[in-house]
């Protein structure tokens, strides 16, 4: 079982500090599915509401790749008085992955036989280490069962190992969104493609490089969210939102500040041919060059800036070499069956045989556009798992259609909480709180994808 601490057990952490709030567990021994042990393993939440007399009304939100434990700061319009997930009928618990920078064990942690920061050597951990980590948790803050989990994304992942992870009964419902039962290879290509781009940055440096905004791998990094939010997105939402616009002039001082070793681009006046190269001397440096000539660049150079401000690359590389490995069927069943292959060489039978250890009814949703995790991955999710209803959100803007469309979403998560656990909602105001419950606005987001920009 974890410990519940009172303090930040690793308060140089840059990254953690930018969470407010959070509370934080250590756990004297967590081993890990490599093999491996993490001694004084740290795990960083939040909580809202408060448990029933029976402890059983526990709503887990598991957070997607750069998210963090604090709800309020990514999916906002969900968590409040009367929404989605409600502090007066629920006890909320959202934990930080492992291998993130927020302040759960990573790359930023000390480790306690050296003294010295993991930095590359972390291990590699699974999501399901994260769901053992975050059991331990619920176990000292005393719950017995949980009602449901939520999550998206790589947090969608998570939401489907709980109950494989843990005894039968303890989850009782579960709502994936914009998952999948296994990280495509469509997924790990653009994973692998932002890695290089960090392992491409001579300030990389293996990993050992001081892990600050200031002293981390900026380039690379910046360069590996670019890539990544074109697979967030979708053509249609890009077109429609900047088409061919210019750079507004009002936004090239937010591009620009803070500095980052970034290349700039522009779209060069055509000149004569000269005669000769320019000397050294004579070139133009990267720093000299215009800002981004539109304003779809200008968008992809602040978001790079922006996650160099809030994320660790070591952390990056990480997290995304776990979602890579996700496999619900992993090391749980038999040698396949050539014949219960499906038509893009997955063994449906058995996943149908992993997933049926998981509660009837799940609510799987996905988002039309996706081009990251496919409709068609959410709808092979809802015919293996026993008695599921798929739900589709309407949104031209993608992967990311599952941080965005609220209403949508809210509507569909109350309509399931409501249907699956009514006893929760006939006598709840007793366990709000109105003071453990601010909800930041969207636009101030830290890691949400709402965006003034």
């Amino acid at each position: 079982m974890a410990t519940l601490l009172d303090h930040n057990p690793n308060p140089e952490n840059f990254y953690a500090s930018l969470i407010q709030g959070q509370k934080f567990a250590v756990i004297p021994e967590l081993a890990l599915d490599s093999g491996e042990v993490l001694e004084s393993c740290p795990v960083a939440y939040k909580t809202w509401g408060r448990l029933n007399e029976t402890r059983d009304n526990v709503l887990v939100i598991c957070h997607a790749l750069t998210g963090s434990s604090d709800i309020s700061d990514w999916w906002s319009p969900l968590l409040g008085r009367g929404k989605a997930f409600d502090p007066a009928h629920f006890f909320i618990f959202c934990a930080n992955v492992l291998g993130s920078p927020y302040g759960s064990a990573s790359p930023l942690t000390i480790d306690p036989r050296t003294g010295q920061r993991y930095a590359s050597e972390f291990p590699q951990t699974t999501v399901r280490d994260d769901v053992r980590a975050h059991k331990h948790v619920l176990d000292a803050l005393g719950v017995r069962s949980i009602a449901a989990v939520i999550g998206g994304s790589m947090g969608g992942m998570t939401t489907l190992e709980w109950p494989l992870c843990t005894e039968r009964g303890y989850v009782r419902s579960i709502v994936p969104i914009a998952t999948a039962a296994d990280h495509s290879a469509w997924g790990i290509s653009w994973a692998e493609t932002q890695r290089q781009c960090i392992y491409s940055d001579p300030k990389f440096d293996d990993g050992y490089y001081e892990p600050r905004p200031e002293g981390q791998p900026s380039a690379g990094l910046a360069a590996a969210r670019m890539v990544a939010m074109l697979t967030y997105r979708s053509c249609v939402s890009f077109d429609h939102r900047f088409g061919r616009k210019p750079q507004q002039q009002q936004r090239q001082k937010q591009v620009q500040e803070p500095p980052l070793d970034l290349p700039r681009t522009d779209v060069p006046a055509v000149t004569p041919p000269t005669p000769t190269s320019p000397t050294a001397r004579d070139r133009k440096s990267w720093g000299a060059r215009r800002d981004p000539s539109f304003s779809a660049q200008g968008y992809l150079h602040y978001q790079g800036q922006k996650f160099v401000q809030r994320f660790d690359a070591n952390c990056y590389l990480h997290i995304t070499s776990k979602m890579d490995a996700h496999d619900v069927t992993l090391d749980r069943t038999h040698s396949l069956d050539d014949s219960a292959l499906s038509t893009d060489g997955s063994d449906d039978n058995s996943l149908r045989e992993v997933l049926a250890r998981v509660p009837s009814g799940a609510l799987v949703v996905s988002v039309e556009t996706d081009a990251l995790f496919l409709p068609e991955q959410q709808e092979r999710l809802a015919a293996c798992l026993p008695d599921a209803e798929l739900a589709v959100l309407r949104s031209s803007d993608g992967h990311d259609g599952f941080l965005l469309e609220f209403e949508q979403l809210g509507a569909l998560i109350v309509g399931k909480l409501r249907k699956d656990f009514p006893e929760f909602y006939e006598s709840g105001d007793a366990l709000f709180d109105d003071e453990q419950h601010t909800a930041q606005g969207g636009g101030a987001s830290l890691t949400g994808e709402v965006e003034a920009w």
